[in-house]
């Protein structure tokens, strides 16, 4: 089983929303079976807690499945983990600084740095808790847009594992 953690900051807005997408690539390419999809923040003040009543608008309006409970990223998991995906550059610094080892930072990677559109500038998926619904909808397109480069690295590492 190949395994991918999506980080935000409180897990409810960011990183629900790219498990959700994510997971949904994943059932499409037929690779259920073989690739495991969650979640996790870099703080743990909504632990427990659903995501954001904003992230399943723009989820449901979309298509997407959703089954959330946030809770908060350890440094244990690196052993368990294939892939930890930061959402923004500040996720990226708080991941590598947490993980135990270099090969455990080695592990994570921005979203959008599977987006062959973002630029070096711009490569944070932007936090959209503090505004309104159009925040979540560009949140949504950055997400999806990016998610074609990480199924293909997805597929990749797996077909390394088999060979």
């Amino acid at each position: 089983m190949y395994r991918v953690c999506f980080v935000c900051t409180g897990n409810i807005c960011r990183s629900p929303m790219a498990e959700s997408v994510f997971r949904a690539r994943i059932s499409e390419a037929g690779l259920d079976g073989l690739v495991a999809v969650d979640s996790a923040g870099t703080g743990g003040w909504h632990e427990g807690d659903g995501a954001d009543p904003r992230t399943l608008a723009v989820l449901d309006a979309n298509g997407y499945e959703h089954d959330h409970r946030a809770r908060r990223f350890l440094p244990s998991w690196f052993a368990r983990l294939d892939l930890v995906v930061a959402l923004d550059a500040e996720h990226l610094r708080d991941l590598r600084r947490l993980a135990p080892g270099p090969g455990d930072a080695a592990k994570v990677r921005l979203l959008r740095s599977y987006d062959p559109a973002a630029t070096a500038g711009d490569t944070d998926v932007p936090d959209p808790y503090y505004g309104g619904r159009e925040g979540f909808e560009e949140c949504l397109e950055l997400i999806e847009a990016a998610t074609t480069g990480l199924l293909d690295e997805v597929r990749a590492a797996l077909k390394e594992r088999q060979a």
